[in-house]
């Protein structure tokens, strides 16, 4: 086997995935071993901020009320009495464990601490979240497929 040879297995083997290569040619064995690089991750702190949502309100003036000219809207009130379900990290929002499979919960049903209620995704990994609280779910507080934040409300249980 002639050195040039030798040299092309070398640059193969450690281009490639291989970790041992064996050969034997005309009574000349080759070996060649290479050890595997450990991968090292160093974990990575979050930061998570914790954001206050306070509700914008806008006065409407005392002239347009007196003409009439004031359009009510519907305005969906939030319950804010009763105990809260929060979400305990950053991710999204999943009601159910599949797209066609129903929700854990909906309006109206009874639910125990430590049952199921909702999917949140973090980082690709589907985390189950689980009820804190014993009762009824009176409101969900978050659409399918909704961002939450750490500490978020996504149901409301009295």
């Amino acid at each position: 086997m002639e050195f040039k040879n030798i040299e092309d297995l070398i640059k193969l083997v450690s281009e490639s995935s291989l970790t041992t290569f064996e050969m034997e040619q005309e009574g000349t064995k080759l070996i060649l071993k290479k050890e595997a690089q450990a991968v090292v991750s160093a974990p990575v702190a979050q930061v998570v901020p914790q954001v206050q949502f306070v509700p914008e309100v806008s006065a409407v003036p005392a002239a347009a009320v007196q003409n009439g000219d004031v359009q009510m809207e519907a305005v969906k009130e939030t319950v804010t009495d009763g105990q809260f379900i929060t979400s305990p990290m950053v991710g999204t929002f999943y009601a159910s464990s599949a797209p066609d499979k129903p929700p854990y919960v909906k309006v109206g049903d009874k639910v125990k601490k430590g049952q199921v209620v909702c999917i949140v995704e973090a980082m690709k990994l589907m985390n189950e979240i689980e009820s804190t609280v014993d009762g009824e779910i009176v409101e969900i507080l978050v659409n399918n497929e909704d961002m939450v934040e750490f500490g978020q409300k996504m149901f409301v249980v009295k």
